[in-house]
């Protein structure tokens, strides 16, 4: 018998984004445990590369994940992908509570970031796929927010499991990661499928069913319903007149959407807001103040990205893009000149060569007051293969970065956060108020230059009132009936653009 659909569109997102509460509890599930006694006593103080390649491992197997989530998701859809995914991160889970030696935690966190690579590509895809342009950022950001509430409460979990004695402490925090995951695998089944996935597999009553009962209450020929699915249908035609292979990514512009996707990951993961224990600990903090202090930095997290939950539509995307990356440039340098007055401690602050810094007085608040800001722009500034390949490198060159050029780290995420604004403002166009049909197109040969992009101008709204005036139903679009007018009122949108 089939499972009923629930096609709520928040409870739809709701269910979805535990994939990234998912996430977010595996990106702290090292933060509140590697400052602790007993990681510390079990692994023998692991730092340098050792560290870096127990923190880095999620992200190694993310890059694993991003590269057959493409290929998955096409095959059986982007719902059962997200289900396919979970077994990846039970077995993960299950390596890391029995871990015995330095080899478990890397590779559970390995096989847990295969299902990290898959869901954080997919979820957002799944979310973008099926919701209306006007609340696609605000669902993105319920994305973001369930991976902080996911990293808050890992942070904490992580925190109170601090006062176990032993290594029952780090595998109890590690084992809570069951949790999130059996409530994903008990809602999934009532998710239904993508839209335009259903389109690609000739499935078109299903997709124009579901398409319906998300936008318009089950009405197929509701205007905005008999509008979207005449564009969708159109970008497939086009797409399957495509160039064959590896041509099709670089013909007609598909290389910048390529490189637009790539190069946002990597540059979020290059923020350098990571391992801020470490930091608070170069400024005096240690023990549960600086567990605690740490752990204040995902609160405003959740704070600020909820403030961008009701903005994020209505400012677009490139300013926050572009805005969010200078302020952190100047967090950056504040907090790398902070630093170079520090002292240098041969071995590290109490033993640890992680923390081979040691600031004191108004300087060491000053600090951590910019720390708190740095937090602030990356909450509000918010292809995944490019993500995780430099949250890899990310893990694994802190640790020795701090051990090597102290202070001068800050220097270098400031100057690629710097880089990082200047590509925002001359490459990604405005994508806000855009159908996915739309953004395909401001990528593509011959498209407005990015910087002369602006919210809205939708080419959909202009087929809604051609549907509107016309009259026409879901059957005239199957039967290939074309609006009058369209092409005019969009090239006039495209010229106010």
């Amino acid at each position: 018998m089939e499972i009923p659909k629930i096609y709520n569109t928040y409870f739809v997102a709701l269910v979805a984004t535990i994939g990234g509460m998912l996430f977010g509890f595996d990106i702290s599930s090292m933060s509140a445990i590697i400052g602790t006694d007993q990681y510390n006593d079990f692994f023998n103080t692991p730092a340098g590369i050792r560290q870096g390649a127990i923190g880095s491992a999620l992200a190694a197997g993310s890059v694993v994940g991003s590269l057959i989530a493409g290929p998955i998701s096409n095959w059986i859809g982007r719902r059962n992908s997200i289900g396919f995914a979970c077994i990846w991160w039970l077995a993960g889970t299950a390596v890391q509570t029995s871990v015995n030696g330095f080899g478990m935690p890397i590779s559970g966190r390995v096989l847990n970031g295969i299902w990290v690579g898959i869901t954080s590509s997919q979820v957002p895809v799944y979310l973008a796929e099926i919701a209306r342009k006007e609340k696609r950022g605000a669902l993105i950001i319920v994305q973001q927010l369930a991976i902080e509430w996911g990293i808050l409460i890992m942070y904490f979990s992580g925190y109170g499991c601090s006062f176990i004695k032993g290594p029952a402490s780090f595998r109890t925090a590690w084992g809570v990661q069951f949790v999130p995951a059996l409530f994903l695998i008990a809602g999934f089944p009532f998710l239904p499928e993508s839209t335009r996935w259903l389109a690609k597999k000739d499935r078109a009553d299903e997709a124009i069913q579901i398409l319906a009962r998300i936008q318009a209450g089950g009405d197929t020929n509701n205007p905005f319903v008999v509008a979207g699915w005449e564009e969708i249908t159109m970008t497939l035609q086009a797409e399957r007149s495509a160039l064959p292979g590896w041509k099709k990514f670089v013909y007609n512009g598909m290389w910048k959407r390529t490189l637009a996707g790539f190069t946002v990951q990597m540059w979020q993961q290059n923020a350098g807001a990571n391992y801020v224990v470490y930091i608070f600990s170069m400024a005096g903090l240690s023990g549960n103040l600086n567990l605690v202090a740490s752990g204040v930095q995902y609160a405003l997290f959740i704070v600020f990205t909820t403030i961008m939950f009701f903005y994020v539509d209505k400012v677009g995307r490139r300013p926050l893009l572009v805005f969010g990356a200078l302020g952190m440039v100047f967090c950056h340098f504040v907090v790398g000149g902070l630093l170079s007055a520090g002292r240098i401690v041969p071995g590290g602050v109490d033993g640890n060569p992680n923390v081979p810094i040691e600031l004191t007085g108004p300087k060491a608040n000053t600090m951590i007051a910019f720390c708190y800001l740095l937090i602030i722009s990356c909450g509000y500034g918010n292809a995944a293969e490019g993500n995780w390949l430099f949250n890899w490198a990310l893990g694994l060159y802190i640790p020795p970065g701090f051990i090597n050029i102290h202070y001068g780290l800050f220097i270098v995420f400031g100057v690629m956060r710097c880089l990082a604004a200047i590509q925002f403002y001359f490459t990604y166009p405005e994508t806000c108020g855009k159908t996915l049909e739309e953004i395909e197109e401001s990528f593509a040969t011959g498209g407005p230059k990015p910087w002369h992009t602006r919210m809205g101008h939708s080419r959909l709204d202009a087929l809604v009132d051609e549907t509107k005036r016309e009259q026409l139903t879901i059957s005239d679009v199957i039967q290939g009936k074309r609006h009058l007018g369209v092409q005019e009122s969009t090239d006039q949108a495209q010229t106010e653009g």
